[in-house]
């Protein structure tokens, strides 16, 4: 019996760890690229998609928010999304990266997601769009499935908070607070 007890311990351990993200504070995130689809652009009235890639992050303090391409992962973190466009931050030293995983979104409905992700960039053309169609990105960054993850981000690139799931209020005024401080 105690053999059977410790080896069904191990498992939930093994599967709680598995579902749980890859980030470190202090830390570059892990690196990852997105060669199909990737950075939406958008350049005399005409989108284009280039590959991405992490190691391109350093330079400006941000919030990368992975979604799954899902409405219910797009609210999820909704106040926080707000409580960005309230803040106005400048865009020569802050970036919001949009990391949108269409591999994780309700069959048929990844077209729509992208026409989707088409508008946001016209009106926010500082901010960026990445479409991972393979899901390179949740799985590097060991993400759970149809869900948001948020990530703050230095200058340096270095992870300075990191939170898989929905944050509470009390983690958006941190999230707030944190840009702020990382921006003066």
């Amino acid at each position: 019996m105690p053999v059977r007890l410790t080896a069904f311990m191990l498992t939930c351990m093994l599967i709680a760890t598995a579902s749980a993200h890859t980030f470190v504070t202090g830390q570059p995130v892990p690196p990852v690229g997105v060669a199909v689809n990737g950075e939406l652009t958008y350049q005399q009235e005409e989108f284009s998609y280039q590959p991405w890639n992490s190691a391109h992050l350093p330079g400006k303090v941000r919030v990368i928010l992975h979604l799954a391409g899902r409405i219910s992962a797009k609210e999820q973190n909704a106040p926080l999304t707000q409580a960005l466009a309230a803040l106005r931050l400048p865009a020569d030293r802050y970036q919001t990266t949009l990391i949108v995983n269409t591999d994780d979104a309700i069959p048929g409905s990844a077209l729509f997601v992208r026409a989707s992700l088409k508008t946001s960039k016209k009106h926010s053309p500082w901010s960026q769009f990445i479409i991972d169609g393979q899901g390179s990105v949740r799985q590097a960054w060991q993400l759970k499935a149809e869900s948001s993850a948020v990530i703050v981000l230095d200058k340096e690139g270095k992870v300075r908070f990191a939170r898989d799931g929905a944050l509470s209020p009390a983690e958006v005024h941190q999230v707030v607070t944190l840009l702020k401080s990382l921006l003066t």
